[in-house]
């Protein structure tokens, strides 16, 4: 490590070149640099392992704070302070005063830090003035991994200009860029990087591609539609969409745990497996029905009902109280699997399960689903069940060709009523 280190216990023109960094005080910084002080330097290195000391200045530090091998000491330099804040003219002043580029007293360069912030013309100088875009940060990250968030683009876009290699892999998780891209829901990203080359299926420690991470991570409604969109980008670029991971987990089972409708349907139409099991013997359609109290928001049911409509087995007639139990509170749901059955007997258990709260918000649903055990199904429902079996795993290609009026069609697939007859 070089430079000379600066604690916490700072004084003097070494505690006001701190602030002036934090603020980006380019005046005070050029100023400070000027007066001879063994303490002040382009290449000082604060130790800012005691945050609440350093906020005893009123400036919060924890942007800055990078864990040291030692996880006793943190540091961090001009440089990083700089490129970490966006602060391009500061950060122009330390360079041709004579900061090293590349200098990671924390583990990470000013270069990880300005794209993590998404600052790209902190990246544009930093790189014009030598810095290495293929720099490995001490917890074995590179800069282009640390381009998480959507204003990050042009950063990205400028480290592949300088080299960077779109295929290198994070030691812990061995994540791509296009990994990264994919968890985060980055479409500019994952585009950027397929046109660079990246590697689509290119797997992780733990067997997971790019479009595994994409279908995995958590979503609400607000998400539902960028995390398809990169899924869509990543099939159409031959994303294999029957891979597997460690946990022998395909897309279609991830998706169902993350609950987005839209990635449901795109891999159920490009040819997904709807009744493989993962190593812990769920189904794609036990794991949307595990998520479904907590996730209806996301419209499970939509979910469900695709499942059943592509050739989903059924669950088990015994087992439907345990769904009414857990899944009451979307009624479409339990709507969507009563609905697969020609015949099925309600018992005063049913009624049990469901709070009296519940049942008044939904009455004449739950009405209905109460009175099976009182009368059997209609003559219209008998006949969908019978057409339904009939193209049992075919329909999704069968009725489009059927010229049957579009009312029909809707409900041969489920289409929601609310009520159960």
């Amino acid at each position: 490590m070089s430079g000379v280190i600066v604690t916490r216990k700072a004084v003097g023109s070494a505690l006001d070149f701190w602030l002036s960094l934090l603020s980006g005080d380019t005046a005070a910084i050029h100023r400070l640099l000027e007066v001879p002080d063994d303490s002040i330097h382009s290449n000082s290195v604060f130790d800012t392992s005691d945050v609440e000391e350093w906020r005893n200045y009123r400036y919060n530090t924890t942007a800055l704070r990078i864990w040291s091998l030692t996880y006793e000491e943190e540091y961090t330099c001009p440089l990083y302070v700089t490129a970490s804040r966006g602060y391009s003219d500061c950060l122009q002043l330390l360079l041709k005063k004579g900061a090293e580029v590349d200098f990671s007293p924390s583990g990470e360069s000013a270069l990880h830090g300005a794209c993590q912030n998404g600052h790209s013309e902190c990246v544009r100088l930093l790189l014009r003035h030598g810095a290495n875009p293929n720099m490995e940060s001490q917890n074995g990250t590179f800069p282009l991994h640390h381009c998480q968030k959507p204003e990050s683009y042009h950063c990205a876009k400028l480290l592949l200009q300088y080299g960077a290699h779109v295929n290198r892999q994070t030691e812990d998780e061995e994540f791509t860029p296009l990994h990264v891209a994919a968890q985060h829901g980055l479409l500019e990203h994952v585009d950027l990087y397929l046109r660079h080359g990246a590697a689509v299926d290119k797997r992780s420690i733990n067997g997971e591609t790019p479009l595994s991470v994409a279908c995995s991570h958590p979503q609400g409604p607000q998400d539902l539609d960028r995390y398809f969109q990169v899924c869509q980008n990543l099939i159409q670029h031959g994303a294999d969409i029957l891979s597997r991971d460690k946990d022998q987990q395909n897309p279609l089972h991830l998706a169902c745990k993350s609950a987005n409708p839209q990635v449901v349907e795109l891999l159920l139409e490009k040819g997904a497996e709807v009744n493989t099991m993962s190593y812990s013997g769920n189904t794609a359609m036990q794991n949307i029905l595990q998520v479904t109290s907590y996730k209806l928001q996301n419209q499970p049911e939509l979910i469900v009902r695709a499942l059943l409509n592509h050739g989903a087995v059924r669950v088990w007639p015994g087992s439907l109280i345990k769904v009414l139990r857990y899944c009451y509170t979307s009624p479409r749901t339990v709507e969507v699997l009563l609905n697969t059955y020609s015949k099925l007997r309600g018992t005063e258990d049913w009624a049990e399960v469901v709070p009296e709260e519940e049942q008044q918000k939904h009455l004449q649903f739950f009405q209905s689903v109460f009175s099976l055990s009182r009368s059997p199904r209609s003559l219209q429902h008998l006949c969908r069940c019978a057409l339904r079996s009939h193209l049992e795993g075919r329909m999704p290609r069968v009725l489009p060709k059927l010229p049957l009026p579009p009312p029909i069609l809707q409900f041969l697939q489920l289409h929601f009523e609310d009520i159960l007859y």
